[in-house]
């Protein structure tokens, strides 16, 4: 027997034709429908899952459970460097264009004086909090990445959590277990859909499907929502999933910084909103009919939604930019660092320089209109200065220096087919050929501040204290490494607000 959903309704337009046969009648068609099969491209399926799968059922207990689970100290450690190093992102992002406009617009528009808008003034409520936020932390190219899934976590996994926690006024270790849980989830989305090839295939944008599921873990978690919310968090997350691989085309970097943290962050704060709110929904978006991963990757399988959780923790996982430029420019800033240390020379010495990267991240970074992600630009940089420092790497103005285009005419970029295989490792290859003849030569294979090659916790103090300064003060600043470096003692994460802010 075939069944027809688009022709058929439960619901009638009001009118004459409402009487109590017809009702009777609709109400006999509902008992019909509930055990008729809808045949679809896959088979014959059900409007929704008899049952729960596996995956679900272990997903939905592990988001559950996180808020009162023990983490590992080493886990624990390294979250607390990602909150810090997002903290800065958000913090030095009030000084860009798009830092610049989530503040214009948290001050137009901002709700009811909840949540807190870093590097501001101002507070409103936590839909705009986080938004704002998630925007501020990827004003620019300073905050962490996941490389295996296409995500950069952090930049809406913090704005999430904390609008959701002073939503909720939870504690610091809350807040910690649910940065965690939020890295966890959201990451192995992504790369159940296919990772960074999903983007590829389906002109979507990976980093904006990641994140907002990221987010929405990490709200939950805050929320304090039970096993079965938990299905629902995921189901309104799944319907408000969007973003298109058109950012590519934003030279402004505001839109870039909507999809990959603003929109995410304030979309998994809505899911978890609503659903503490009150709201059900589907049980499980997961598996069923016209499911999340049959709309996205028919193929992809369910289990990897799970794979590892509470073994392997994404946020380990996730890498700490040592620069403050884009993911592809981080090795070759490491071996341009690597070789003025072993064999120190000047920009006039300089006869050529030829850099590899992998194909797909070549075309990420070469001769772009914005410093921070022109891979030819920042290596000049780097020759130059010795060092590619914040104000540097957003020195547009400089970009038309005559002393850098010198250089960058002679920095040649070569997409390299063996390096792309070796991806999601960011590997690069520098060859420097001086005027006396020298030639000097790095591969750079675990580029410093990914799981390979970590940063110690001084470096990442280092870096962020050169971030919050210039904004907020030294004296701020310290205050509040120490504080984001002990938040297991905090008692309620509002606490964190006079630190956070300019007055």
């Amino acid at each position: 027997m075939r069944f027809n959903r688009d022709s058929f309704s439960f619901y009638s337009r009001s009118g004459p034709d409402l009487t109590r046969r017809n009702l009777l009648q609709r109400a006999g068609w509902a008992v019909a429908a509930a055990t008729i099969p809808v045949v679809g491209g896959s088979g014959v399926e059900l409007f929704a899952a008899d049952t729960i799968s596996p995956a679900m059922q272990k997903l939905r207990m592990y988001m559950s459970e996180s808020r009162s689970r023990v983490l590992p100290e080493s886990v624990v450690e390294k979250a607390k460097h990602h909150v810090l190093d997002t903290i800065a992102a958000m913090v030095s992002g009030a000084q860009l264009p798009p830092g610049q406009a989530a503040l214009k617009f948290a001050t137009s528009y901002g709700g009811e004086k909840i949540a807190t808008v870093v590097g501001s003034s101002v507070v409103c409520g936590p839909l705009e909090a986080a938004l704002a936020n998630g925007v501020l932390a990827h004003s620019d190219e300073t905050d962490d990445s996941h490389a295996a899934s296409g995500t950069h976590p952090g930049c809406s996994i913090i704005p999430a959590t904390l609008a959701a926690g002073e939503q909720f006024g939870i504690g610091g270790e809350q807040f910690l277990r649910a940065v965690v849980l939020g890295y966890d989830i959201g990451t192995r989305v992504m790369m159940t859909l296919g990772g960074a090839d999903f983007q590829t295939a389906s002109h979507r944008s990976t980093h904006s499907m990641g994140a907002i599921f990221c987010s929405a873990a990490a709200a939950g978690c805050a929320a304090g929502l039970n096993a079965q919310q938990m299905r629902w968090l995921l189901d309104y997350t799944s319907q408000q999933s969007a973003g298109l691989g058109a950012w590519q085309r934003d030279t402004e970097h505001i839109e870039k910084a909507f999809v990959y943290a603003g929109a995410p962050a304030r979309s998994g704060v809505t899911a978890a909103l609503l659903v503490q709110s009150g709201w059900t929904g589907v049980d499980d978006i997961m598996s069923g009919s016209d499911n999340f991963l049959l709309a996205n990757a028919p193929t992809a399988n369910p289990m990897d939604l799970v794979a590892g959780l509470g073994e392997r923790f994404a946020v380990v996982e996730t890498n700490i930019k040592r620069w403050t430029v884009g993911s592809p420019i981080q090795a070759p800033l490491d071996a341009v660092q690597i070789l003025l240390k072993r064999h120190p020379f000047s920009a006039e010495q300089v006869q050529q320089v030829i850099v590899k990267v992998g194909t797909r991240e070549a075309g990420v970074v070469n001769n772009r209109e914005m410093p921070d992600i022109c891979l030819q630009h920042m290596v000049s940089v780097m020759i130059i200065d010795k060092t590619a420092s914040f104000a540097a790497a957003h020195d547009k103005a400089r970009m038309q220096d005559p002393a850098v285009l010198r250089l960058r005419a002679k920095v040649q970029l070569v997409p390299d087919e063996q390096l792309q295989k070796r991806l999601p490792r960011r590997e690069a290859i520098v060859e420097v050929t001086l005027t006396d003849g020298t030639r000097l030569t790095e591969h750079v294979e675990a580029v410093r501040g990914t799981s390979d090659n970590p940063m110690p916790r001084e470096e990442v103090v280092a870096k962020c204290r050169d971030l919050i300064a210039p904004v907020l003060g030294l004296a701020q600043c310290n205050a509040l490494i120490e504080k984001t470096l002990a938040l297991e003692t905090v008692k309620n994460i509002r606490d964190l607000r006079p630190l956070l802010q300019r007055a």
